[in-house]
């Protein structure tokens, strides 16, 4: 094909290992614990947690606000998990990760906005 360039290298993606998605999805079900990455339906979650690394979202998956520009499901949270903060702290150790963020829906029906939990969970 006349004019064609070949991509750069550092463009290029390596095979992923197929089963890293899997594992994490998993393991997030058993312990009732929810990731950014699959609430907000990121294309990069497979890399990620291929790599060790998670993006946990605690104080639930149900956001009490409604941004437009967020994939986040809005409505009316339900109470924080007590068991949430031991639970991220099993995920971390079971999958070895290297790296951890933990972020959270917003929370305006809790009158320290979720703050304690977070302190908690850390």
């Amino acid at each position: 094909m006349a004019g064609y360039t070949r991509r750069p290298e550092w463009l290029k993606l390596s095979p992923l290992d197929p089963t890293s998605l899997a594992t994490m999805r998993k393991l997030t079900r058993d312990l009732k614990l929810h990731t950014i990455c699959e609430a907000a339906r990121c294309p990069n979650r497979p890399k990620c947690f291929a790599e060790g690394t998670a993006a946990f979202m605690i104080l639930g998956d149900i956001c009490s606000r409604n941004c437009t520009f967020c994939a986040v499901k809005c409505g009316k949270p339900q109470a924080p998990d007590p068991q949430e903060p031991g639970h991220i702290v099993e995920a971390v150790n079971k999958l070895g990760l290297q790296y951890v963020v933990i972020t959270s829906v917003t929370r305006d029906d809790l009158p320290d906005g979720g703050a304690s939990h977070f302190a908690q969970t850390i």
